[in-house]
């Protein structure tokens, strides 16, 4: 049934709007603000569209909740109000002690879908992770992508069944006591459908990596800043998720007195106290600056945590050897390295980056700043699918190394990620995968891949065509794959450690002062100090016998044979590790 609508938009650089509501066209007035608006009979699911200055194409909505018809289509109405949650009783869960699984939905379930994916929440569960962050699932042109070319930030893609079926997801996942972390892109938008330009100056004048640089802090910014941090409570408040992973924060490029993250986390704080549950601000940020972690009240930005690239470094090359490009200083450091990276979070502290070729970061305070603030993992959807042709860590290591690399990271001080399918050791890879419809950009963003790991030596014919088909379905998982081995050996490995770490208070205390590391480059094992427990790993291909600061007295976890205990003295199988229980 329809009924007065007020549509409003936002769109200072065209000198006229007009609304086109169910096919009919509305003038539209404009304050002083720059702010366009209409009352017009509208039904809860209209589609609609904004005509600027003489243009006759409808462009949609710049906080369109709904694109049916993809980006380049028109906006439909979708009210989040309108949906029925069952999770009254879900009182939210802090990030401290959590353990995070990363999930990208297209490639999740075969059928690529939020609703395809509920019915996978049960082996989540008995996992034992605490919150599910999705990859983006912001409108992108095309039917499948990582989610990093969205250009309309608050429609949920259709092909993932749109903001109802978002709902449903997350309801489902609280009712499980599972917690939902979004990952949001605020420092570029997408080559394809991205039509902000014409309604409001989005774009600053310098670039990143990806594209235009948001308009944060130049003329007209303050609305800009406002369609960022009103994205953010969107997910947080009609969404009900309980926290949001923020895309490459070291490209928003901010000189107020006053950064959009500070101020988002501020906001966010506010919409926590009125909702009644805790409410996550996760950065992944390469400037290695603890400020970004620290208390406002200590002149820091605010943020929740952080991703740790410099843990995931360090472990990655002493597992495998790699010391190309960015693991150069890691391999160099050796078992060292680790060490440090355990104790205080970053490598790049303030030391010579010899991939940046300069010096790099600053030292976290660890009497102040907890592990927990600190995200740790082996594997991510960046360090996966950057790689040249998408291979999972588990096509190098074996069962036993992945097991220890799985020991290192839920025995750990920080807060432990895992990638989806890192679990069982899934063979499937996860590549860099697009479906843009325009030929031009299609093959543009084919060749650009192909050439830039041509610059690095790879063999052009093994680099996956991003725009193939084929390279989106291989990178879906496999989940035939756990009643077989090795995968179900491994997944009994992260099930009884997450177990574990949930049974041990010793293996949540996130005091990184409290943390100590000894270790042995030559003979390559090292031994982890987490209150009462010793963490033992032997990445020898050889039995090694590792003497302790005390004595222990029981095996906690193994992931080989027992190791022999005599006194202080722990003899470890060949690569594998240990948590022993010590008096």
């Amino acid at each position: 049934m329809s009924a007065p609508v007020e549509f409003a938009v936002w769109a200072p650089l065209p000198e006229r709007v007009r609304v086109q509501v169910d096919g009919t066209v509305h003038d539209m007035a404009r304050d002083d603000d720059g702010w366009w608006r209409a009352e017009v009979d509208a039904s809860p699911e209209s589609d609609y569209g904004y005509l600027l200055d003489a243009n006759d194409t409808p462009r949609p909505d710049p906080r369109s909740r709904r694109q049916p018809q993809g980006v380049h289509g028109l906006s439909r109405r979708y009210e989040p109000g309108s949906y029925e949650w069952g999770d009254g009783a879900w009182t939210g869960r802090p990030l401290a002690g959590g353990v995070v699984y990363e999930m990208h939905v297209g490639t999740f379930t075969p059928e690529g879908t939020l609703d395809a994916a509920i019915g996978r929440l049960g082996h989540l569960v008995r996992l034992g992770v605490d919150f599910v962050e999705l990859l983006p699932v912001n409108g992108f042109n095309g039917t499948h992508n990582w989610g990093y070319d969205g250009v309309l930030w608050y429609a949920v893609q259709e092909e993932y069944g749109g903001p109802a079926a978002y709902q449903r997801f997350v309801d489902a996942c609280h009712q499980q006591g599972l917690g939902v972390v979004q990952d949001v892109v605020y420092n570029h938008l997408g080559p394809s459908g991205n039509y902000l330009p014409e309604f409001f100056p989005v774009n600053a004048s310098g670039a990143n990596t990806w594209g235009n640089s948001i308009n944060l802090d130049g003329p007209e910014s303050d609305e800009v800043r406002r369609y960022v941090i009103d994205n953010a409570l969107m997910w947080l408040r009609d969404m009900h998720v309980d926290g949001l992973r923020l895309d490459a924060v070291h490209a928003l490029v901010d000189e107020r007195a006053t950064h959009v993250l500070e101020e988002m986390a501020q906001e966010v704080d506010k919409l926590s106290v009125a909702v009644g549950r805790p409410l996550t601000l996760i950065a992944e940020s390469d400037l290695n600056d603890p400020r970004m972690v620290t208390p406002r009240v200590a002149g820091g930005i605010g943020l929740t945590a952080q991703w740790s690239d410099d843990f995931h470094h360090s472990l990655h090359s002493t597992l495998t050897g790699e010391g190309q490009g960015y693991y150069a200083d890691f391999a160099d450091a050796g078992i060292a390295g680790l060490a440090k990276v355990l104790t205080g979070a970053f490598f790049h502290d303030g030391a010579w980056s010899s991939f940046r070729r300069r010096h790099h970061g600053r030292p976290v305070d660890t009497a102040t700043l907890p592990g927990w603030k600190f995200l740790a993992y082996l594997q991510d959807h960046d360090q996966i699918g950057n790689r040249a042709v998408g291979d999972r860590i588990s096509a190098t290591l074996s069962p036993a190394q992945l097991a220890i690399g799985a020991t290192l990271v839920l025995t750990s001080p920080f807060t432990p990620m895992l990638f989806m399918g890192e679990e069982w050791g899934a063979s499937t890879p996860w590549q860099f995968f697009t479906s843009h419809p325009e030929p031009e950009l299609g093959r543009a963003t084919a060749e650009g891949r192909i050439g830039e790991f041509a610059e690095h030596g790879w063999d052009a014919d093994v680099v996956p065509d991003p725009q193939d088909p084929e390279t989106f379905t291989r990178s879906k998982l496999d989940w035939s794959e756990l009643s077989r081995e090795p995968h179900e050996r491994l997944l009994a490995v992260h099930r009884s450690l997450l177990a574990l770490r949930r049974a041990h208070p010793d293996l949540l205390d996130p005091d990184l002062t409290a943390v100590e590391v000894d270790w042995d480059d030559a003979d390559r094992w090292l031994a982890v100090h987490r209150g009462s427990l010793r963490v033992v790993v032997n990445l020898a291909d050889e039995p090694r016998e590792i003497d302790l600061d005390r004595s222990a007295d029981e095996v906690l976890f193994a992931t080989a044979e027992l190791p022999a205990i005599d006194g202080s003295t722990v003899t470890l199988p060949p690569e594998s590790a240990a948590v022993l229980s010590t008096r």
